[in-house]
């Protein structure tokens, strides 16, 4: 079987490259095809490598709170660019303040996203999610 493509990176003006790396061994273990864009990265970059390998998801971290800011508009672009329906997920501090991980996961699907995760949550949580999503084992 082919290896499910994932496009992984933390968006916009976010510098946190720990839990990057972390997730982004995670995949490779998992067996996924991984193209990690970094830090730093705009959501249009993300979008433009999700189109050049053909990705099956796009994986967003953010960890200094301004995610949500961030992803505003991914899934229209996503859409626009021909990825209709690809996977999206965003993880992370993903918004600012107290804010209880069943609001951050409502606010981020009324975005389009598939999934939101919060600080602290264990890669293997996200490897089963996106096993079930894209249809694996």
């Amino acid at each position: 079987m082919e290896k499910k493509k994932l496009i992984l990176g933390v968006i916009g003006a976010d510098v946190h490259a720990v839990g990057n790396a972390i997730l982004n061994r995670a995949f490779l273990d998992a067996g996924f095809d991984v193209t990690n864009l970094g830090v730093l990265v705009p959501q249009d970059e993300f979008i433009k490598a999700a189109v050049e390998v053909g990705a099956d998801a796009i994986i967003v971290s953010s960890l200094y709170g301004q995610g949500e800011i961030d992803c505003t508009g991914m899934r229209e672009k996503c859409d626009e660019a021909g990825l209709k329906g690809i996977l999206l997920y965003a993880g992370g501090n993903l918004v600012v303040g107290k804010v209880p991980v069943e609001e951050i996961e409502r606010r981020y699907k009324a975005m389009g996203f598939d999934r939101a995760f919060g600080p602290g949550t264990d890669p293997q949580v996200t490897i089963d999610c996106l096993k079930k999503d894209l249809g694996i084992e």
